[in-house]
């Protein structure tokens, strides 16, 4: 069995070192990660409310309301709508198209 110590890492966020525990590092060893922490406690605490406050969420909740968006669907033509902003460029699909596509799996269409 590994015996680990504790190691002083430095944070890539604000340049202070923190301590990497001899339990964290068994924590990670039994999860299966491979790689150090980058970050301190404080800068993970910080960049994890910067993506919540980005994405709208709060653990594992959505904060946003519901999206519904009217689109026309890329393969049939039909209007249908869909809970995300569809992405520029990207073809969207109505329900039954979709799953055809899906159980068939086809190909959309090149011109698309």
């Amino acid at each position: 069995m590994y015996e680990y110590l504790d190691r002083v890492l430095r944070c890539i966020d604000c340049g202070e070192e923190f301590v990497f525990t001899a339990g964290e590092q068994l924590f990670f060893a039994d999860k299966g990660l491979k790689n150090d922490p980058k970050r301190c406690k404080l800068c993970k605490q910080k960049k994890n409310e910067r993506i919540a406050a980005s994405t709208g969420t709060v653990g594992n909740h959505t904060s946003r309301e519901r999206v519904v968006v009217i689109v026309q669907c890329a393969l049939c033509g039909v209007e249908t709508t869909v809970p995300f902003k569809p992405s520029q460029g990207r073809p969207v699909y109505c329900r039954d198209c979709f799953l055809k596509m899906r159980a068939s799996r086809i190909q959309p269409h090149p011109h698309l």
